[in-house]
């Protein structure tokens, strides 16, 4: 059993979901985290193949997030069925997740703001809703980045240019950015994703 050791602002994983972990021989949370990066590669090669622009549904939504962690997890593309310390009530995911699919063709439609403040504003909608039992972050960042070049025409993000599932003042900004857009204050987020 892995002894799972959260950065700051991670979403802890109850014993049911830890029991989904395929890969019994991991034993580390750095070995964990490897192998799923491995498989977070093998979904950006699949998001290069396909450039995919239908993005604003559940089955994208789940398809993503299954090609990011199953070959790590069993619960990988299934919506979470537990509260988390972050995130709407667990089942309200598929309504909140609706009302943001009808609320983005408002959003580009309206042209009230710049395809990267759509892009900063659907990620964080994104991870308040928190649609997994984990991954939600990673998964909300490659969603902002597949949302803002495929669907908006702009260019990714770079989220910090450094790996944030680790420790650290790269991640400390990325949660006190998510914190400040909890109250409405897109700047820092918007800063964070660009730097």
């Amino acid at each position: 059993m892995i002894d799972f050791k959260y950065p700051e602002g991670a979403t802890p994983i109850d014993p049911n979901e830890a029991n989904g972990l395929l890969l019994t021989h991991i034993t580390t949370q750095g070995e964990l985290n490897r192998w799923e990066q491995d498989n977070i590669v093998e979904a950006l090669a699949w998001i290069d193949k396909t450039k995919p622009e239908n993005i604003l549904n559940d089955k994208f939504i789940r398809q993503l997030h299954k090609r990011m962690f199953g070959n790590v997890w069993r619960w990988a593309g299934q919506f979470r069925q537990s509260n988390k310390n972050i995130g709407v009530p667990w089942y309200q995911v598929s309504v909140d997740l609706q009302k943001m699919y009808d609320d983005m063709p408002v959003w580009i439609q309206t042209k009230n703001e710049t395809p990267e403040e759509m892009a900063v504003r659907f990620h964080h909608r994104l991870v308040w809703i928190h649609p997994f039992p984990n991954g939600n972050g990673r998964h909300a960042r490659l969603m902002a980045d597949i949302f803002i070049e495929n669907v908006l025409h702009g260019s990714p993000f770079t989220w910090g240019k450094r790996d944030l599932s680790n420790p650290g003042e790269n991640r400390s900004r990325y949660i006190s950015a998510l914190h400040e857009a909890d109250n409405g204050n897109y700047v820092p987020l918007l800063e964070f994703a660009k730097s």
